[in-house]
Parts: C-alpha cells; structure tokens; sequence
C-alpha cells in the first residue's frame, strides 16, 4: 500500500502539471470561440492542429516509452541512454524539417494545409520532438515538481501570447486568427526548448548504436500504437471536414474539448502510473499493486464522468461563448466515457510493456483505429458528427476489452472486475436520467451525484481511510 500512497502522491503532482496548464490552455475556448466569427474558421484550426497530432507521434516513434524501459534497464548505462535518446531526436527531426522544406508545397496538398501554414506547423512539431526525452528524464528522476513548473511556464506563454495577440492586437491580426495562434505556440515551444538547453550540455555526445537498437526495437510499435491512438484522438475532425464541413468539425471539435476534464485526469494519472509500472516489476506484490492502481482509477473515473455530465450545461455556457457550437453537446457523454475507457486501457496495458510484447499494444491500437475509421466513413455522411463520437466511444471499449481478455491469457492480473464494472455501470445509469429525465431539474441531478458520491465513500470508507490517515506507530 505504501507504494500505492506514494504512486497517489506523484499522480497528485503530475495532476497539477497537467491539469492546471491544460485548464489554462482550455480557458482559450471561450477566445477561439469569439474570434472565430464562423464555426467553419475554429474547424480550420482544429484540423490543422489534428495534423500536427498525428506527427508528433511520428516524430517521437515511442522514444518516450523506449526511454522508461531501458533507463530502468540495471545491464545498461543510464548516461548512455539518455544521450543516445537525446540525439537521436535531433538527428531524426532537423532531417525531417530538411526533407519538409524542400517539399513544401507537395506536403501541403497532401494533407489539405494551406502552404503557408507548413512550415509553423514543422517548426512547432521540431520544437515539441526535441525536448520529449528532458521531460521524460524528469519523470524517470521522479521530479513531478520541475516537470510542472516546465510544464506550466509552456502554457502560461502560450496562454499569454494568444490573449495578447487576439485580444490587445486584434486589428494586426484580423482575417489571420492561425496565424497568431501559431506564432503564440512557437514562443512558447521555443522558451521551453531554451530551458532545457543545460540538459542537452550535461550530457556528453555518445550515441550508443546498440543502445539505439533497442529502443528502436522497442520503440516503433509504441510508435505504430500511438499513431492508431492519435488517429482515434484526432482523425475524427479530418475527417469531418472532408465528409461533412469545417462547421461541422468546429463544432464538434469545440464541444469535444468539454471531455478534456476526463482526458486531464486519464492523462495525470497514466504520467504516474508508467514510470511506477516499472519500478515495481521486481516486487513480490506487484500484481495486486497493478489491480488497486486500476480499480482506484474507474472508482474516480466514474464520480468525474456523472459530474461532468450533471455540470455539463453550465461548462459548456461558461466556455463555449457562441451559442451555434451549443447544438453539439450531445456528443460530450459519449466522448467522455471514451475517454474514460481510454484511461482504463492505458492501466491494463501494463502487462504487454513488462513483457516487452509492445507489438501486442500496436495491434490493438491499430484495431481500435480501424473501428474509428470505420465507423467515420459510413456514418458521418448519414448522421453528421454524433457519428464521430459513437466512434470514439466503441474504439476505446473495444480496446479496452481486447486488452483485458488478451492480457488475462498472457500475464494474469487479479482485477476487481465485477465491482469496476458496477461503478461504471451506475454511473452511466445515473448519467443516462440526468440528461433524459432531469436535464432541467437541478436539486434531482444534484441527489443523483451526491447519492452515487455517497455510496462510494461508504463501499471504500476502510481503503480512504488507509490513504488518509496514517497509521500509528506501536511505539506512538
């Protein structure tokens, strides 16, 4: 349990790095919402930056996760590791920034960018690839206060130069809302960048070629992985706007963002959770740590999900300023549960990472990634973007069960399962009369999340009690 405490404390901090930036960032939907005088501008942006989604993975082919499982690795030097992780993101990103300015304008209609957008759009993926290994250093040193503090500074900027570029000199950039969006990010990646300048001194220039192997090895299919993921994040909006319309995609993309709430706290606790996945390989007790992890993560998770979904009507009013996006809201409960889904994924691929089976996870993803598609191309052209947010809810449960059933096989896990899948299921019952039968009766909605707040705090009095108040000492 101990472990356990310890895991709550870094999920906690990695919280406040991700969630407070984010919601910093998020405070940027009411400014986009405004500026953009038609839905069909913010799609242009949302498909732009879904773009820049996709590449990133590309960019990064699963060095960060590469970087976890071999800095960990007792037979190999740790210096060695982080440098030749280091370089090999410099080497593989100023080739592709080489390769993209030469093909410009042969990228731009591959893609649907306009050309004057794919250099910001290249130099903002360099920025981001390069400083991919420094932040997951700082995770591996377990220091979630440094990373937050990098973290934070990045959005503050970013937040700033948006409000300052929009809003103070509007005029400057009327008609060209992208590109201020745009110049704001490479300010803020670039300061980010510069800071992490010592990281890149201290560590001398050794690229270990047998190392390099290794990662690449492991690397790829989390690379392949994450590409199916982001396709599933993010290839919903493309292809809204190619099937469909801009509008359509700036609409759903803006109601999309109101399950970030899920998405920060699947986020926080997964940038805990993977490090702390494998310092305990070697623990006795490591598979009851694993299941508690993730039987913590769905009792959370559902209290989040019924309080986003009571509380939706009010967030979407307070950040979604123009009242034709509003239309789109149907779409936040199954997006939400989607994203929850997705979280419960992340905890249950443990098994495939210890057993270095990382191509299992690739195959997955890229299931998953088929049923988003899938689903897309048949039924936007029939239903509009609702169609985009079944996908993603049927992606990640089809995920998340291919993932349990296989790993039950290959490395068993004692999950709680009968009592996760109770909290899920109450919470989405509750959920479904929230929105069905007291969409305008508040003190109902208000008793249904409190009742259901209640009777997990009573079913998990004794595990809370644990976490909150330490136990004695004999000698105390």
């Amino acid at each position: 349990m101990s472990a356990v405490k310890r895991l709550g404390a870094q999920i906690f901090v990695y919280g406040l790095a991700t969630v407070l930036p984010r919601a910093l960032s998020f405070l940027l939907l009411p400014l986009y919402t405004t500026v953009f005088k038609e839905a069909s501008g913010y799609g242009e942006y949302i498909f732009i930056y879904s773009w820049i989604a996709l590449f990133n993975v590309l960019l990064t082919y699963g060095m960060e996760t590469s970087f976890f499982r071999f800095f960990h690795d007792k037979n190999l030097d740790q210096d060695n590791v982080v440098s030749t992780g280091l370089w090999s993101l410099v080497l593989s990103s100023l080739t592709f920034w080489a390769v993209a300015s030469l093909f410009n304008d042969q990228l731009a209609l591959m893609v649907g960018i306009r050309p004057e957008f794919v250099q910001k759009t290249v130099l903002i993926l360099v920025l981001d690839a390069l400083v991919v290994v420094p932040f997951a250093l700082l995770r591996a040193q377990e220091k979630p206060m440094r990373y937050a503090a990098i973290k934070s500074l990045n959005i503050l900027v970013n937040v700033a130069f948006n409000i300052y570029f929009l809003l103070f000199s509007h005029e400057q950039f009327l008609g060209r809302e992208i590109d201020a969006i745009f110049l704001a990010n490479i300010i803020a990646s670039a300061l980010t960048l510069v800071w992490f300048v010592p990281a890149y001194a201290r560590h001398r220039l050794v690229f270990d070629v047998v190392i390099w192997k290794k990662m690449l090895r492991y690397g790829l299919p989390i690379m392949i992985a994450g590409f199916a993921f982001v396709v599933n994040e993010v290839f919903d909006k493309i292809l809204l706007t190619r099937l469909d319309s801009a509008r359509s995609a700036g609409i759903y993309g803006a109601c999309y963002k109101l399950s970030v709430f899920m998405t920060l706290f699947a986020t926080a606790f997964r940038m805990g959770v993977e490090p702390f996945f494998f310092r305990q390989s070697t623990a006795e007790n490591k598979e009851v740590q694993y299941a508690q992890v993730t039987y913590y993560f769905v009792v959370l998770g559902s209290i989040l999900f019924l309080s986003v979904v009571v509380f939706l009507h009010p967030l979407a009013e307070l950040f979604i300023r123009d009242v034709a996006y509003l239309e789109g809201l149907q779409v936040v409960p199954w997006v939400l549960m989607g994203a929850l889904f997705l979280g419960v994924y992340h905890n249950l691929s443990v098994w495939y990472k210890l057993k270095d089976k990382t191509h299992i996870g690739a195959i997955i993803s890229v299931i998953g990634a088929a049923v988003t598609l899938l689903m897309n191309v048949l039924l936007i052209p029939k239903v509009g973007y609702i169609a985009s947010a079944w996908a993603t809810f049927m992606a990640y449960l089809t995920m998340m069960c291919l993932s349990f059933f296989w790993g039950r096989k290959v490395y068993y896990i004692p999950y709680r399962v009968l009592p996760m899948l109770g909290y899920l299921s109450v919470s989405a019952l509750f959920a479904y009369f929230t929105l069905s039968q007291f969409e305008t009766i508040w003190t109902a909605k208000l008793i249904l999340l409190l009742v259901f707040i209640s009777f997990v705090i009573v079913r998990e009095y004794k595990d809370l009690k644990s976490f909150l108040i330490p136990k004695k000492h004999a000698s105390d």
